[in-house]
This record gives structure tokens, C-alpha cells and sequence, in this order.
């Protein structure tokens, strides 16, 4: 690989670090081909960019960006990196668990996740990512939660009003 050749793979992961609040990196050392290939599918399917670079110019774009935001993720770089880039924070780690199951396999092997400036680091990380709550489901929740007491507030006076009979006065 060329310096020029270097340093465009660098600028590339850097507008990818920049684009994205969240990334995963995964070892996918003895994946076949077309397991790869597979995993590749399945993160396409969910809008999920799956980047393989090379450790040292992983690690160099990271460090031009914000050495110190990313310091978490550097004892991750090892082996053979498969990067994983999404808007949702938890697509990546369900794309890997299901992979796995499907391939009954223990590869690939979450390193470590950056999620929105956290960092969580090896593989005994992924059951918890599978279980993050995105913006939208916690917006749900709290809509959820918000609405129940007013459906039985108002539950509640349409039966005491039905039980003081039709046409009774209710008094104010």
C-alpha cells in the first residue's frame, strides 16, 4: 500500500468517524468468504456500513480526529478489524448476535463499541448494546407512560359518572 493509498483510507475512515455518533469494531479473523459476505447482507439490509481497514490507519484517522474522545477504542485494534457504522446505536450489536446464533459461531467478536461518546469495550458488552434503547423507543416509553395515568383518570370518571345513572346531575 502506497502512502497516497494510506492516507485516502484514512481520510475515508475519518469522514466515516465524523458521520457517525456510533461504531462498532468487530474481529472477524476466520470468517469465510462467504460469511463475509453474509454479514456484509445483513448490515446493508439494516443501513449498517461495514468498513475492514487496517489497525494502524484506524487508529491514525481516529487520533487526527480527537485523540482523546476515542482513547477507549485503541486497545481494540488488533487482529483482523471489521468496523461497523450505524445511526442506530443498537443495529450493529443485534446484526452480530443474530449472525452468530445463525452461524452458531463465536465469530465476529464485538472489541469494542462507541456509542455516542461511551465506550464499551470487549465482547461481554454485546447482550447490553442488543438491550440499548434508541431515542425513538425511549420517546415511545415516555409517551406510553404519560398517556396511561390520563386513560384511567378519565376511565375512572366515565364509570363513576355511568354509576350515578343517566340523566343524574353530576355535581361540581
Amino acid at each position: 500500500m502506497t502512502k497516497e493509498q494510506k492516507n485516502e483510507v484514512i481520510e475515508i475512515l475519518k469522514g466515516k468517524f465524523s458521520q457517525y455518533n456510533n461504531f462498532y469494531v468487530t474481529d472477524t479473523e476466520s470468517l469465510t468468504v462467504e460469511q463475509v459476505t453474509n454479514l456484509r447482507r445483513a448490515c446493508f439490509n439494516k443501513n449498517v456500513e461495514m468498513k475492514v481497514a487496517k489497525n494502524t490507519l484506524i487508529k491514525k484517522a481516529l487520533e487526527s480526529l480527537d485523540a482523546e474522545r476515542y482513547a477507549g477504542v485503541y486497545d481494540a485494534l488488533n487482529n483482523v478489524t471489521a468496523l461497523m457504522f450505524s445511526e442506530n446505536p443498537k443495529d450493529p450489536a443485534v446484526i452480530i448476535s443474530d449472525f452468530r446464533k445463525a452461524a452458531k459461531g463465536e465469530k465476529p467478536e464485538l472489541k469494542a463499541a462507541f456509542i455516542n461518546g461511551d465506550v464499551y469495550s470487549g465482547d461481554n458488552s454485546l447482550v447490553a448494546l442488543t438491550k440499548i434503547k434508541t431515542k425513538n423507543e425511549l420517546i415511545g416509553e415516555v409517551i406510553g407512560l404519560l398517556q396511561s395515568p390520563a386513560k384511567r383518570v378519565l376511565a375512572a370518571l366515565l364509570h363513576h359518572h355511568e354509576k350515578q345513572g343517566a340523566g343524574a346531575e353530576v355535581a361540581e
